[in-house]
């Protein structure tokens, strides 16, 4: 279902650069290419991701004002104006955030269809509820997205087959002696190791907020905490030492007694 005219409205710091970049194309699929695409976040955030956004056609919307809440009035206040200006049928708001719910009723009355996209772990039923319609977007790995474009470069976006290997004539049969041998071999090799279970989505995206940490820089806390408050991972009065410490394995408080530095703790 196509609509002739199609908002896209993005919490840039509130969902990761992978959903972004599905977002777009499923507002295109569903909806039609959106008109107005425009992502609000602070000016370190557009300059990270600006080769993304001109790839995207997605204009940033720089939010320099101090405050918690900030960039989501800026965006809800430029939502109104472009809704008057562009008579759009269609308003589409990125952003996992619930504080978004008078704006989505005001949008209703001027008679827009309002519809939410979400990231998978950061969005809340409460949040759902409040659109017309509601699409969740899992933040893929690095390594995944990877893989899948290896996979699509040869033979016209299809994998290239493996070459089957020659079958080999039979080998003949070993002694008992050379077999009691291999056995032992075996008895004695070390077990695999363990596969590491997958990080949590929380976690995932204290490491999109704070990208220092996984190129294994440290971080000052005060400056950790202000990231993930943008980021909405952490509220005004809540305390990044204890969000830290619900991931022992993933992250390390430095020093020890009084810490005020944070990094990524290394691998085993």
């Amino acid at each position: 279902m196509n609509h002739d005219r199609v908002m896209l409205l993005i919490d840039a710091d509130n969902v990761s650069l992978d959903v972004i970049e599905q977002a777009v194309p499923w507002v295109t699929k569903h909806y039609g290419g959106p008109h107005v695409r425009r992502a609000y976040c602070t000016a370190e955030s557009a300059l990270k991701h600006q080769a993304a956004f001109k790839r995207l056609s997605i204009r940033p919307m720089v939010n320099l004002a101090a405050g918690k809440n900030s960039t989501d009035i800026a965006m809800a206040v430029d939502a109104i104006e472009l809704v008057g200006s562009e008579r759009p049928d269609v308003v589409v708001i990125a952003s996992s955030d619930s504080d978004f719910a008078p704006l989505v009723s005001r949008l209703r009355e001027k008679g827009c269809r309002v519809v939410g996209i979400g990231q998978e772990g950061k969005t809340g039923d409460e949040t759902i509820a409040v659109y017309d319609d509601y699409e969740v977007l899992a933040h893929r790995r690095p390594a995944a997205r990877s893989a899948v474009v290896s996979a699509t470069s040869a033979g016209e976006g299809k994998p290239t087959p493996k070459a089957r290997a020659p079958r080999k004539a039979a080998a003949p049969r070993k002694s008992a002696a050379r077999s009691r041998t291999a056995r032992k071999s075996a008895a004695a090799a070390p077990p695999p190791a363990p596969v590491a279970p997958p990080m949590p989505d929380r976690a995932r995206a204290i490491l999109d907020a704070l990208p220092e940490l996984l190129g294994g820089e440290t971080v000052e806390l005060r400056v950790a905490a202000e990231r993930l408050r943008e980021a909405k991972l952490l509220s005004r009065s809540g305390s990044s030492t204890r969000l830290f410490g619900q991931f022992p394995t993933l992250f390390e408080l430095v020093p020890d007694k009084q810490p005020n530095h944070v990094r990524r703790r290394a691998a085993d």
